[in-house]
């Protein structure tokens, strides 16, 4: 499984407004660069907290049919020699949970060949569902020699910087100054410090294997 970004988050001047206030900055000299701390702050919040902050929009490349590398269940270990014998046979449920979350739309659902190219798959050739926690999952059966599908979806808690909960945007900002002014410091710190994740503990949700 593959992911890219087709569509990154939208980082309202407000964002880098309240970074430059925090830091004192007045001057337009480091615009670019503060903007860049505050997309890398976003990253390590997501990683974090196991959640999207700002909605963007994804692709994840998934092997067809979904599921088909799941383990053989008990009643299965008998009847088949493992692993062998269970290639591109069904798992259990035969859904593949989307990597992002909270999944707030799915886009598209594309077949993908091994030359690469895309065509359109019809509603009638897949399930999907969106859990009440934000995940999102997606089951494609075996048909026609399909060996890959893209899934295109968008993912995040809020759509615009002020929409974010105070603490996680707080933390965003506070982890930004904090890279900011350690520029040039020898060592690496720790990422994100203590001060950052207090601010997000509460928002942190931890995803079973």
């Amino acid at each position: 499984m593959t992911r890219v970004i087709v569509t990154p988050p939208v980082l309202a001047p407000a964002a880098l407004a309240e970074l430059k206030d925090w830091l004192g900055i007045t001057i337009s000299a480091d615009d670019a660069g503060l903007t860049g701390l505050l997309g890398t702050a976003l990253e390590v919040c997501a990683d974090y907290i196991g959640m999207v902050p700002l909605t963007a929009t994804y692709e994840e490349t998934v092997c067809v049919p979904t599921g088909r590398f799941a383990l053989p269940c008990p009643a299965d270990w008998q009847s088949c020699r493992y692993p062998g014998e269970w290639a591109g046979r069904i798992g259990h449920d035969s859904w593949h949970r989307l990597d992002l979350r909270p999944v707030s739309a799915l886009v598209s659902v594309e077949a993908l060949d091994s030359t690469g190219a895309r065509s359109t798959l019809s509603s009638d050739n897949y399930t999907a569902r969106i859990d009440s926690d934000g995940q999102g999952a997606i089951r494609i059966p075996g048909a026609g020699g399909l060996g890959r599908a893209v899934v295109r979806y968008c993912a995040g808690m809020a759509d615009e910087w002020s929409a974010l909960p105070e603490s996680l945007r707080h933390g965003i900002m506070r982890l930004a100054a904090h890279q900011y002014r350690q520029r040039e410091s020898a060592g690496a710190d720790a990422l994100p410090p203590a001060s950052v994740t207090a601010l997000w503990r509460p928002w942190r949700r931890m995803r079973l294997a």
